[in-house]
């Protein structure tokens, strides 16, 4: 498999329809996106590989090209160039197969060979169940992933036919299994029966209630920092900020979205991210669209910014705090560039943590992330 291969699973994008025949601004983004429109670009120096994908059969919607992407893509190219040093190329919309398995193993295949790459793939469209295309591309690599799942809903609902519902049983369950933990951030509670969440907690993994989430929204950059996938369902938003969701009224505001996806662009570890259930008629003014434009957007920031994060072993770019708490000896670093935390598990091994951490641990009481990171090591 080769880049130039990749354009049998891809369609190009109609630029001209983008912009309205107007053409975009210098200071747009749209002029300075690397576009596979006529010809298939270089991407060789590209920071982030947008892709696009309509399938939405997984959600029982029996047709399969929403035009969501472009969409996405109109709002997103009218925004302004603000981050020279980030580099964008755009492969256009992986193309839908005859049926729904088929369009899984097109979408796998594109980001297997961009994560291979070296790209920081971005996903836009498609409804959530195509996260699990997102997942399999790590398994064709055999590569054992953490995942970071925000959504309003934990998408476990055996009794449900669509996979849109029920796909992470087959990411928890599955045989070969590349998942090694799996946070969700933004489950809303009155959607989700309890013992589901004790299932979840049984199996080792994070769960955290929106209404958490929102008292201290900086606690979610550790486990994003350390995942290699995320997906974003925008049920997670506000009806308000994203009228495209019909599921609930409540949830993360537009600009909490936009942290989230920026946390996700400084991790260097996060190589893909799939940002899904965008239903252009169910928006309106197109306002779901600008949202996720602004997500992408606070991508390319937080990509930014972690270009100049320091690599853990250039320790004079660090503070080290070494300290004892319970009788256990370990190291806190924060990096003096960015501010972002690290702290020393029993094995020697760095993990992301938060500044809280840090205070509880000089409280002599055992970090909750510390304790759990070491129980799945």
């Amino acid at each position: 498999m080769s880049l130039q291969t990749l354009i049998d699973f891809l369609e190009p994008v109609n630029i001209a329809q983008l912009s309205d025949d107007e053409g975009f601004k210098d200071t747009q983004l749209g002029k300075h996106i690397a576009v596979y429109d006529e010809s298939f670009p270089d991407i060789a120096d590209a920071d982030m590989v947008l892709v696009g994908c309509g399938e939405m059969r997984g959600a029982g919607m029996q047709y399969t090209n929403t035009g969501s992407p472009d969409a996405i893509r109109r709002e997103y190219y009218r925004l302004f160039h603000w981050h020279t040093e980030v580099k964008v190329a755009d492969l256009g919309n992986v193309k839908c197969g005859a049926s729904l398995q088929d369009s899984y193993a097109a979408l796998r295949t594109v980001v297997r060979e961009l994560v291979e790459q070296g790209k920081k793939v971005v996903i836009i469209g498609g409804s959530h169940d195509n996260t699990f295309a997102q997942y399999q591309a790590y398994g064709s690599m055999n590569k054992i992933v953490d995942a970071v799942c925000i959504d309003a809903r934990i998408d476990l609902d055996m009794e449900s036919v669509l996979p849109a519902d029920q796909f992470l049983v087959e990411m928890f369950t599955g045989v070969p299994n590349h998942l090694k933990h799996y946070t969700h951030i933004g489950f809303q509670s009155y959607f989700m029966h309890p013992e589901m969440l004790e299932t979840i907690d049984k199996l080792g993994f994070d769960c955290f209630r929106v209404g958490k989430v929102k008292e201290a929204i900086e606690e979610m950059e550790p486990p994003i920092r350390n995942s290699e996938m995320v997906s974003f369902d925008i049920a997670a938003i506000q009806y308000a900020h994203a009228p495209a969701n019909h599921l609930t009224p409540n949830g993360f505001n537009g600009e909490e979205a936009c942290t989230l996806m920026q946390y996700a662009g400084m991790s260097r570890e996060c190589s893909s991210i799939g940002i899904y259930g965008y239903i252009p008629e169910q928006d309106q003014h197109t306002l779901t669209a600008k949202q996720i434009s602004h997500m992408l957007w606070y991508v390319m920031d937080g990509i930014n910014k972690g270009k100049h994060e320091a690599a853990l072993d250039n320790r004079g770019s660090f503070d080290e705090f070494t300290m004892a708490f319970a009788e256990v000896e370990t190291t806190f670093l924060r990096s003096k560039r960015t501010g972002r935390w690290w702290m020393q598990l029993h094995d020697g091994k760095y993990v992301a943590c938060s500044y809280n951490d840090y205070l509880v641990a000089s409280r002599n009481d055992i970090p909750e992330r510390w304790l759990r990171a070491v129980e799945r090591s």
